[in-house]
């Protein structure tokens, strides 16, 4: 499948993002800077995740005095002998209450160190989680238009939402069971060791081959589950692609296709995560197997032991105790794979896009321009979405300040893309882009496109309040600002009837609006940002007669005193301007004002005569425009 791109660009559709090799190194590093600002909880966690791990390790001991001091009459061991200080080793039944006490302490201390891991791993999860989603916002909004033209929204809302959740649920539960467990096989180890020194050497011979069984499935579940996340993500993009286009699918009664390519889409997702499953499947019965066998082997060789009063029944209790416990990180990570490998697969999306490097550079001691007269100059420009196919080719064009200029030429000429490249939406290929005779890369980006003002086709409005929509552009501006720029707009009359005024909410994208009341808000937003340089995107293109003749009122007082470029559709909207741009094929074929133009009888008198009606061609409207709707509709 195919999309049309920038101007009439074809371009592969892009499919799920498949994941770059990204290095465990660069993983860790992601890591590790994502925690460090909590580096004082994780002391805690991990002072609480030892006291933890000491009252598992201690748990099986007071069983052990039960079975071999008070009931098997065996004599205490030596690092208990404060107990026989006590004379607690004549006293049986005293001896039984301290080993119950003891066991209620364990437990309390226990519960205790629990609580607070637990508590503050959470909230080190829920902290991590949120920097990680502002990260990944704040690295999108400095991405250039390059890197939305390959990347579907639906799959970076999933990253943003579902792979920082999996995320954070991993390093809230998982994770914590994971080190727990990894302390405590320490201490354990040992006091196997000390119990028994043949049974230990099993234990600790079995684990390494376990472990790498462990391994080698991880990267098939890993696979299988990277698998899942993409066809996750494509239920998230064909299900937002679908309520964003509501209207039009259901002018084109097309309910059943969007049905069926949801269908499809989450069909595949069953395929995958069933696959998954086959792999997971097979994991923890085998472990769980091979642990038996050692648990039997002990059993067997304790039974011997302990008949040969080589070995105590306490100390064989304590130590399949410490077996079971010894075997439960394996356990758990055959277990968890699952949730590892989704983690994993989250973070390897995050990086996929904290990765890329389609961010538009600001040097090192960028400018920051004072108000901008609004010179504009094209030196040599050449541009391309892809290098096999130029969009411009050699731009040259020189605008004054305070010039009106207009821009037109058939479909897929370059026309928005010239004008994305005045606020660095993308780069040039070749060439530079001047303003006031300087290279438009020297000035700080963010305060460059705080000159500018963009009238698009349409404008996009956010949910909120009206005031705060034509604030937007400026957010400091005052209520007696706004209300003037409403009436400069003539948007003044239609907002004091709404029931609410400028505080009336408006519904996402400002459906609830009329299309020229829509652009009138549009319009008076630009007036309060107030820029040296204005672009118009087709502002008239999709309104009615009556809309545009109160819209065009309004763009006149806007454009006063202002350097203008504007996108025309209806070429009767430039036909005033100061210079009028032909561009076709990438290149500027024709320039100059209306009557320079029409007496030259090329592209642009063929175009105009084509739409005043004076031309057979009357009804043809091929080769005037393009929709509009290209790079900055998009942006």
């Amino acid at each position: 499948m195919e999309k049309s791109g920038k101007d009439g660009l074809t371009k592969p559709l892009d499919d799920p993002p498949r994941l770059p090799g990204h290095s465990g190194k660069e993983m860790t590093q992601l890591v590790l800077k994502l925690i460090r600002p909590y580096y004082a909880w994780l002391v805690v966690i991990f002072s609480a995740m030892l006291l933890e791990t000491a009252m598992s390790i201690a748990a099986p001991w007071p069983l052990k005095i039960i079975i071999d001091n008070v009931i098997g009459k065996h004599k205490l061991p030596e690092f208990m002998g404060w107990l026989r200080d006590f004379s607690f080793g004549e006293n049986t039944m005293a001896l039984a209450g301290v080993a119950a006490a003891i066991t209620v302490l364990i437990a309390v201390i226990a519960a205790v160190a629990g609580y607070i891991d637990n508590y503050f791993t959470e909230s080190v999860a829920q902290n991590v989680a949120n920097d990680l989603r502002q990260k990944l916002y704040h690295h999108l909004h400095r991405l250039s238009l390059r890197y939305y033209d390959t990347h579907k929204i639906g799959n970076l809302l999933s990253t943003i939402t579902s792979d920082v959740s999996t995320v954070q649920s991993f390093a809230s539960t998982a994770l914590l069971s994971i080190l727990i467990d990894s302390l405590t096989i320490v201490g354990m180890v040992g006091v196997m060791l000390y119990l028994n020194f043949d049974f230990a050497l099993v234990a600790v011979g079995v684990t390494p081959f376990l472990l790498l069984f462990v391994a080698r499935f991880k990267k098939a579940v890993k696979k299988a589950t990277h698998e899942v996340r993409i066809h996750q993500s494509d239920i998230l993009a064909v299900v937002q692609q679908g309520l964003e286009s509501v209207r039009s699918v259901k002018a084109f009664g097309r309910q059943d296709m969007e049905e069926g390519r949801l269908r499809e889409a989450s069909m595949e997702t069953v395929q995958a995560a069933l696959k998954a499953r086959r792999v997971k499947s097979l994991l923890s019965p085998i472990v769980s197997v091979t642990v038996a066998f050692c648990v039997a082997f002990v059993l067997w060789r304790g039974a011997g032991l302990i008949l040969r009063d080589a070995m105590t029944i306490g100390a064989l209790t304590v130590f399949l105790s410490y077996l079971s416990k010894f075997f439960k990180p394996v356990q758990d990570l055959a277990k968890m794979t699952n949730v590892i490998a989704q983690a994993a697969v989250g973070l390897e999306r995050i990086q996929a896009i904290l990765g890329a490097d389609t961010i538009i550079p600001q040097k090192a001691g960028a400018l920051s321009p004072a108000k901008l007269k609004g010179e504009i100059v094209f030196e040599h420009v050449a541009f391309a979405y892809d290098p096999a196919s130029p969009v411009l080719r050699d731009i040259n064009l020189t605008i004054k300040p305070g010039q009106r200029i207009g821009v037109c030429g058939p479909t897929g000429g370059g026309k928005s893309t010239v004008l994305s490249l005045i606020p660095r939406y993308y780069d040039p290929t070749s060439g530079q882009v001047l303003i006031d005779g300087v290279d438009v890369t020297n000035y700080k980006l963010d305060l460059l496109r705080e000159q500018i003002g963009f009238v698009l086709q349409e404008t996009v409005l956010f949910a909120g309040s009206i005031r705060d929509n034509i604030a937007y552009g400026r957010p400091d501006a005052s209520p007696g600002e706004i209300m003037e720029a409403a009436g400069m707009a003539n948007a003044d009359e239609f907002i004091m009837q709404m029931p609410n005024g400028y505080d009336s909410l408006v519904g996402e994208r400002g459906l609830t609006l009329s299309g020229g009341q829509r652009q009138r808000i549009g319009i008076a937003r630009a007036i309060v940002r107030n820029a040296p340089i204005l672009i118009l995107d087709e502002p008239t293109a999709a309104l009615d007669t009556e809309s545009e003749k109160s819209v065009m009122e309004a763009l006149e007082r806007l454009m006063k005193g202002r350097t203008v470029i504007t996108i025309a559709h209806r070429l009767s909207t430039i036909r005033d301007a100061d210079k009028i741009v032909v561009l076709k094929g990438g290149y500027i074929a024709e320039e100059g004002t209306h009557e320079e133009l029409i007496r030259n009888n090329k592209i642009y008198a063929e175009l105009y005569q084509i739409q005043a009606g004076t031309r057979p061609e009357l009804n043809s409207t091929q080769g005037v425009t393009g929709s509009g709707m290209e790079a900055f509709s998009s942006s």
